[in-house]
């Protein structure tokens, strides 16, 4: 038996990192049976027959996983964004960041094309929020070695809305992968993604990443529904506010007393990730949180 990290999956096939080799593995009928198949970035036991190829016999327990993209045991989630040609929605940042704190994933912001565009007004929202956050440029290759740092030694999933430069990324971190990437639409202002299906590439040091599909064809569908109530507790910013409020039960909309509310007013919390938790808490009271689309 050897110990290994699924690194790809196509066609009922499972190719498996394992001692400096990559091993082509099918995986035992029983997961199949219970619902349980294998996923990109599983921790497996395989067994090798007379010819070398493999067989997954055991999947270890999982940190977490999503269903859609079929990614397990993220460590840390990267969000690419950049503030020019397209300019990302802030939005679509704050909902991430929810989906990396419900799976328990630190997250980290990328702001790319930094050539064009330094993105200060991003910058600036989300250090204040807490999160680190590393301005890149693909192009030139600044900030690249900052970001090679915050993801040693875990597994990491890349994603962003289309045309940020995710593969440009990719493929200045790794020559070797030959990511494909496509121009940006100067109407539509979104790129064509090119990512058909989540592969995580070895950076070295026990790190690895993968390319995700973009927001434009991504239904983030994680295994737990996100309560409304809970929702507070994945804003890092709120934190130091919650339990000071004049009602215990306080969701921080209109309630009167409120000292997240209070914190938006005097500047503390930015008004744009207030705005967002608003935003998000309607729709995780109607319980289609993961229904959004970048239309």
């Amino acid at each position: 038996m050897v110990e290994g990290i699924i690194m790809k999956a196509l066609s009922g096939f499972y190719y498996v990192a394992a001692g400096g080799q990559i091993i082509d593995c099918k995986a035992r009928g029983r997961f199949r049976l219970d619902g349980s198949s294998p996923l990109v970035g599983d921790r497996v036991q395989c067994s090798l027959d007379a010819n070398g190829k493999g067989r997954v016999d055991v999947v270890h327990e999982r940190k977490n996983w999503f269903i859609r993209p079929a990614v397990a045991n993220i460590d840390t989630l990267v969000f690419v964004a950049a503030n020019t040609n397209p300019v990302t929605d802030p939005f679509l940042i704050d909902r991430f960041s929810v989906i990396a704190a419900e799976a328990g994933c630190e997250l980290v912001i990328c702001i790319n094309k930094t050539d064009l565009d330094p993105g200060d007004e991003l910058y600036a929202v989300f250090t204040k929020a807490g999160f680190p956050v590393v301005r890149t440029s693909a192009e030139t290759g600044a900030g690249l070695e900052e970001l090679t740092r915050l993801l040693k030694g875990k597994v990491c999933a890349f994603s962003g809305n289309s045309g940020v430069g995710k593969s440009s990324i990719l493929n200045a971190l790794l020559p070797s992968a030959h990511i494909k990437t496509a121009e940006v639409s100067d109407k539509l202002g979104r790129g064509k993604h090119t990512t058909r299906h989540v592969e995580l590439y070895a950076l070295g040091e026990d790190t690895y990443i993968a390319d995700t599909p973009g927001f434009a064809s991504l239904d983030v569908t994680m295994t737990n529904v996100i309560l409304k109530e809970q929702l507070q507790y994945d804003f890092p910013d709120f934190e130091p506010y919650l339990g000071k409020c004049r009602f215990m039960d306080c969701m921080h909309l209109k309630e009167p007393d409120c000292a997240v509310t209070a914190a938006v007013a005097s500047g503390e919390i930015s008004q744009s990730r207030y705005r967002s938790y608003a935003r998000l808490y309607e729709i995780s009271a109607q319980h289609k949180f993961w229904e959004y689309k970048d239309d």
